[in-house]
């Protein structure tokens, strides 16, 4: 199952263009790693959120399709995020684990966290519920 997600991952152009690197992957869990760019950052020099709340959005979903069956696409139907601080650091680590598995959605909660060093701040708390969805016109996994 890593290899297939690991591959879909990779197909994700977003992360690849904000220079995003799935870090571990694990039954129900899921990092994601962003190294500090100053071109994703907003007027003051922290990370966007809109880029924390995507990276976060894609480990919970990355962490819901480790618990679905290999046939699925999975998509994000509802997250809420609270950011925490401002994201700041020499990357954003984002670690997304699932807290509740059905048939069809999949609750997960994601933390993203500045890094410097040995040293991890909380940036933001993300709950996602994600669905699964069987591929359709051309849609892979």
């Amino acid at each position: 199952m890593e290899s297939l997600i690991r591959a879909s991952f990779a197909r994700q152009g977003v992360m690849t263009n904000f220079g995003v690197v799935m870090s571990r992957v694990e039954r129900g869990a899921v990092e994601l790693t962003l190294p500090y760019r100053a071109d994703l950052t907003q007027q003051h020099g922290f990370i966007h959120a809109g880029v924390v709340a995507t990276v976060l959005d894609s480990a919970c979903g990355y962490a819901a399709f480790t618990v679905m069956p290999a046939d699925v696409a999975v998509l994000t139907v509802e997250y809420k995020i609270n950011l925490l601080r401002p994201a700041e650091g020499e990357r954003i680590v984002a670690r997304a684990r699932v807290k509740r598995a059905g048939r069809t959605l999949v609750v997960c909660t994601g933390d993203a966290f500045g890094v410097t060093g040995d040293t991890e701040k909380a940036v933001a708390t993300m709950l996602a519920t994600v669905m699964a969805v069987p591929p359709q016109d051309g849609m892979k996994h």
